[in-house]
C-alpha cells in the first residue's frame, strides 16, 4: 500500500464535511554501504531493493549487479554489503522527494555517451506516454510521479511510481539490471519535469531516450546534446518537442520557419 486514508475536512461553497482522503506516504529509508550509513531518502516504501540498486548503480558507486555481495531491508534501513568495501568511497547524502541534485557536483564532460543504433517513430513515444502515465494511485491522491520503462516495440517493461521521479527511475533501472535487461534497447518515459538529474541517470544507465508528458530545464538540454542523448518534452497527443537527439526518432521533417 503506497497511501493511507486520513481524516481531512472537504469544503465544497460554504459546506464543510469530514471526509477520509487518501493521501501518498513518504518515509524516510536509511541506506547502508558497508556498515556506512551514506544516504537517506525520502520515498514511497514500495520496491526498495530495486532502488538501491538502481541508486547505487547511477551514482557509480557500483558498476555492475556482481559488485553487491547483499542487500538486507528491515524496516526503513536497507544495508548492502559490497565484494570490494575498501574499494566504495561516498558521502553521506539526504535525498528529498521533491527535488534531484543527488550528485554534489556534476561535471558532464565525464558522463557517457548515449548508445547509437536505437531508433523509434513518434507514435510509438506517444503511444507510451499514454499508457504509461495512466495511473489509478494518481488518480485517487493526486500525489506521485511515473516513470516507464518501454522497449523498442513499445512495450511497457516496468512501470514505477513514486512521490519523487529521481526515485522512481532508480527503481526502474535497478528492475533492469535484476533482469539483465540491455538498457541501450530501451527508452524512459516520465510524468515530470525533466531535469539535469533525470538526464544523468539516462547517460549513465545507457537509456538513449528519455520523454516527458512536462517540461525540461536547459542544463537538461545541454547535457543530452553533449552525450547525444535523445531528449523529448511535452508529449501531448500528436505533439512533442525534440530537443536534441532527433536522428534516433524517425520520420521527423523540418519545415522552414
Amino acid at each position: 500500500m503506497m497511501f493511507q486514508k486520513l481524516p481531512t475536512l472537504r469544503v465544497i461553497d460554504d459546506t464543510v464535511t469530514g471526509i477520509l482522503h487518501p493521501v501518498i506516504e513518504e518515509v524516510p529509508i536509511a541506506v547502508l554501504v558497508n556498515g556506512r550509513h551514506i544516504l537517506t531518502a525520502m520515498t514511497s516504501p514500495v520496491m526498495l531493493r530495486e532502488f538501491v540498486i538502481g541508486y547505487l548503480y547511477t551514482e557509480r558507486i557500483i558498476s555492475s549487479l556482481e559488485d553487491i555481495e547483499s542487500i538486507r531491508i528491515e524496516d526503513t534501513k536497507i544495508s548492502v554489503l559490497t565484494k570490494n568495501p575498501f574499494e566504495i568511497l561516498v558521502s553521506k547524502k539526504t535525498v528529498l522527494s521533491g527535488c534531484g541534485g543527488t550528485s554534489s557536483f556534476l561535471d558532464s564532460t565525464h558522463l557517457p555517451h548515449a548508445p547509437q543504433g536505437f531508433v523509434l517513430s513518434p507514435g510509438i513515444i506517444q503511444a507510451a506516454v499514454k499508457a504509461g502515465l495512466t495511473s489509478d494511485l494518481h488518480i485517487e491522491t493526486g500525489g506521485i510521479h511515473i516513470v516507464g520503462l518501454f522497449n523498442k516495440e513499445g512495450a511497457a517493461i516496468r512501470i514505477v511510481e513514486d512521490i519523487g521521479r529521481h526515485n522512481a527511475l532508480d527503481r526502474a533501472i535497478g528492475f533492469a539490471l535484476e533482469a539483465g535487461i540491455d538498457l541501450s534497447e530501451t527508452f524512459v518515459i516520465c510524468s515530470g519535469r525533466i531535469s539535469s538529474e533525470m538526464a544523468r541517470k539516462c547517460l549513465i544507465a545507457g537509456i538513449p531516450i528519455v520523454a516527458s508528458r512536462g517540461a525540461t530545464t536547459t542544463l537538461a538540454v545541454a547535457i543530452a546534446k553533449q552525450a547525444n542523448l535523445t531528449l523529448i518534452g511535452f508529449v501531448r497527443s500528436n505533439k512533442m518537442n525534440i530537443y536534441s537527439g532527433a536522428e534516433r526518432i524517425t520520420g521527423t521533417v523540418m519545415v522552414p520557419e
